[in-house]
C-alpha cells in the first residue's frame, strides 16, 4: 500500500492523518512528540508507524477515544471554547480517558490493512525524543507572599484579568478529580422544614463528605492542580479555624504531601484531633484566625513550605462541583443562601451560576458580630474589623480577602447579617426537621432564609448546609 493510501485510510478512520494531528497537537496544544504516544496510550514505535503511514489502525480503541478527545480538545482551543489556561487540565482528563470510542463519523470500523514491514521509527515529519539532560537541582520554592499572587497581579479569579474563575473545562476537570474521592452529596426536602420557611427549600448536605463539611472538595482540587501544573512542593502549611484545615489534611493523605496546619487558641478541640487523625501536623497559635495565618506565613518561609491561603482559584473550583451538583439535583432554583467565612463557598455558587447561564440569586450570610465581609461588599473594597466575636467559628473572619470581595459584590444579590440567637436557633431548628447535625456555620444558610421568609415566599429556594462539625459543648448549649 502506498504512503497516500495508507493516509487516505487514517482520514476516513479519523477526520485527518496521524501525522497532521501529531502537528497540531505541538503547534496548537503545546504537546511535544515524544509526550504524544504516552497521552494518547501507545508505544512511541506503533505511533512512529502510524504518523509515517506505515501502519493506518490504531487496535486499541481506549486509544482511539484518547485520540478522538484530543482532536476535539484542538478544534475547542482554535475557536476559543477552551481557553489556553485550561489545556493541561484538559490534557489530563484525555490522558487518565478509559473511555472507548463509539463508532460513528470519525471511528467507523474499517477493514484490515494488508500488513506491512516492520517500520523504523524515525520518519522524518516526527521528531526523535530529546536527549536525556543533565539532572538540575529542583528550584527553591517561591516565598510565601507570592503564592497565590498578589491582588496587583492578576490570576484568573480576579476581575479583569481577562479570564473566568471557572470555565468548563475546569469544572469538569475538579468534578472528575472530586469523584475520585467524594460521592454526590445528596439535596433533599423536609416537609418540617418547609412548614418553618414557608416555601419549596431544599437542603444541599455537605455534612455528608468524608470530612463532614464542603471545603475537602477545595483541597483535594487544589493538591491535583500542583500535580497537573509540575510543582511538588516538601508540604503545604495553612491557617485555619477548621474545615479548610480537614479539607487539606484529607488531600494530603490521598496524595501523599506533608501538611501542616496552624489553629489559634481556644479553637475546637474535636476539629485539632480531627486534622490530627488524618496525619497532618497540628501547631496552636495566635489569639484568633488572623494571627494564626500570620504565623503560618511565617513558618511557611521558615521551612520551605508552600503556604495554602484560605481562598484561591484552586480552592473555588473545587467547591464548584457542590454547586454543580445542586443544579444537577434541582433545576430552576430562584434563590440560594450561602454561609461567607473567607467566600470560596459563595464565590462557587456564583461561578457555576454564571458559567450555567440561569437567573438564580446568590445570597451571602454572616454572622453579625464577624460583619468584614458584609462591610466590605457594601464598600466595594475590604474592610477590616477589629474583632469577629462569634461561636460561628466557620465564619469568624476579620480580614477579607480583596478578590473574594469583588467577586461577591459583583455577583451576589445581597449579604445578610444574622445574630448569634439565631445562628443557634437555626442549628436547632435543623437538627429537629431533619435529624442532620449542623456545625455553627453550617447552620447559617437556614438562619438567613428564615430571617427573608416573607422576601422569599413561593420561590424555590436552596440553603447550603456546609457541615456538621460541631463540639459538644456548642450543640448542647445550641439546643439549649
Amino acid at each position: 500500500m502506498s504512503q497516500d493510501d495508507a493516509q487516505r485510510q487514517q482520514i476516513d478512520l479519523y477526520g485527518d492523518t496521524v501525522a497532521s494531528i501529531a502537528q497540531q497537537a505541538q503547534s496548537v496544544l503545546g504537546v511535544p512528540p515524544h509526550e504524544l504516544a504516552d497521552l494518547i496510550g501507545l508505544s512511541e514505535p506503533m505511533l512512529g508507524a502510524l504518523v509515517s503511514a506505515a501502519r493506518v489502525r490504531i487496535g486499541n480503541q481506549i486509544a482511539i477515544g484518547r485520540l478522538v478527545q484530543l482532536q476535539e480538545l484542538i478544534v475547542n482551543v482554535r475557536n476559543g471554547l477552551t481557553p489556553t489556561g485550561d489545556v493541561a487540565l484538559a490534557l489530563a482528563q484525555i490522558r487518565a480517558s478509559t473511555l472507548p470510542a463509539v463508532p460513528g463519523a470519525v471511528t467507523h470500523p474499517a477493514a484490515p490493512a494488508p500488513q506491512a514491514a516492520p517500520p523504523q521509527y524515525a520518519p522524518p515529519q516526527y521528531a526523535a525524543p530529546p536527549q536525556p539532560q543533565p539532572a538540575v537541582p529542583p528550584a527553591p520554592m517561591p516565598p510565601a507572599p507570592s503564592f497565590p499572587a498578589t491582588p496587583s497581579q492578576p490570576t484568573p479569579s480576579s476581575p479583569g484579568s481577562g479570564q473566568p474563575l471557572l470555565t468548563s473545562t475546569s469544572l469538569g476537570y475538579a468534578r472528575s478529580v472530586v469523584a475520585r474521592h467524594i460521592p454526590t452529596t445528596p439535596t433533599y426536602r423536609w416537609p418540617l422544614l418547609e412548614q418553618l420557611t414557608g416555601t419549596e427549600t431544599w437542603v444541599k448536605h455537605e455534612n455528608h463528605t468524608p470530612t463532614g463539611a464542603f471545603k475537602v472538595r477545595g483541597g483535594l482540587n487544589f493538591v491535583e492542580r500542583l500535580r497537573v501544573s509540575g510543582i511538588r512542593p516538601p508540604g503545604l502549611i495553612s491557617a485555619t479555624r477548621g474545615n479548610h484545615g480537614q479539607s487539606l489534611a484529607f488531600a494530603g493523605r490521598a496524595y501523599g504531601l506533608p501538611i501542616t496546619i496552624v489553629v489559634p487558641e481556644g479553637n475546637s478541640p474535636d476539629k485539632n484531633v480531627a486534622i490530627e487523625a488524618m496525619g497532618a501536623e497540628l501547631i496552636v497559635q495566635g489569639a484568633d484566625f488572623q494571627a494564626a495565618a500570620e504565623y503560618a506565613a511565617n513558618l511557611a518561609a521558615q521551612r520551605n513550605l508552600m503556604m495554602v491561603p484560605p481562598f484561591h482559584p484552586w480552592l473555588v473550583e473545587g467547591v464548584a462541583t457542590a454547586a454543580a451538583e445542586l443544579h444537577d439535583q434541582v433545576a430552576g432554583i430562584d434563590v440560594i443562601y450561602v454561609p461567607v467565612g473567607m467566600g470560596s463557598g459563595i464565590c462557587a455558587q456564583i461561578a457555576v451560576r454564571d458559567l450555567l447561564g440561569l437567573r438564580t440569586e446568590i445570597v451571602g450570610v454572616v454572622a453579625a458580630n464577624a460583619p468584614a465581609y458584609a462591610r466590605s461588599v457594601a464598600a466595594g473594597y475590604p474592610v477590616s474589623t477589629e474583632t469577629a466575636d462569634t461561636f460561628v467559628d466557620g465564619v469568624a473572619c476579620r480580614t477579607p480577602d480583596p478578590q473574594a470581595v469583588a467577586l461577591i459584590r459583583a455577583g451576589a444579590s445581597r449579604i445578610v447579617e444574622v445574630s448569634e440567637e439565631a445562628a443557634a436557633e437555626a442549628m436547632a431548628l435543623m437538627f429537629r426537621t431533619t435529624h442532620n447535625l449542623a456545625e455553627p456555620a453550617g447552620s447559617l444558610a437556614l438562619a438567613g432564609l428564615l430571617s427573608e421568609r416573607a422576601r422569599v415566599a413561593g420561590r424555590r429556594v436552596a440553603i447550603l448546609h456546609t457541615g456538621g462539625n460541631c463540639d459538644y459543648e456548642i450543640l448542647t448549649r445550641a439546643f439549649a
